[in-house]
Parts: C-alpha cells; structure tokens; sequence
C-alpha cells in the first residue's frame, strides 16, 4: 500500500495508477469536467491513462466554475 494526498485528504492504494483509475475510485462526479493537478503541476487530460500516481504523491481535483461577474474561479473538489 502507498500513501497519497488526494485533495489533502490522506488515502492509501495500490500504486502505481493512473489518474483516469484514481478518479474512477474517488467516483469523481463529471469527470470530463475536473482538472487534475499532480504534486502542484497540471496534468494534461490525454495523459490522465498514461500518468501515474505513486507513493507521496499529491493529487488535486480541480473545477473551474462561473461566477455572476462574469469571472471564474478554480474551486478543489472536496471528496466525502
């Protein structure tokens, strides 16, 4: 077992695995809506099967979401 930082969340899995897998286990909700930052650095969406998640990592789930004043903002998914 490996520990990671998902969302600063603490989590143990089998690894190596790929982004794709690890949003698959976090059931991550519109996940061709989520941006993936892997140890503070974007991961592009056509590597999220070929990049992987190893021991220490740290992994965050990231939306971007309309506001009212026509501004965005970058919001971290908050796992159950």
């Amino acid at each position: 077992m490996s520990k990671i930082s998902v969302n600063g969340k603490p989590q143990e899995l089998d690894t190596p695995l790929s982004i794709a897998e690890l949003i698959k286990i976090n059931n991550v909700l519109q996940p061709a809506m989520v941006t993936i930052q892997l140890n503070s650095q974007f991961v592009n969406r056509d590597e999220y099967d070929s990049k992987q998640v190893v021991n220490g990592d740290e992994v965050d789930f990231l939306y971007f979401m309309g506001g009212g004043s026509n501004s965005y903002q970058l919001s971290v998914f908050n796992l159950q």
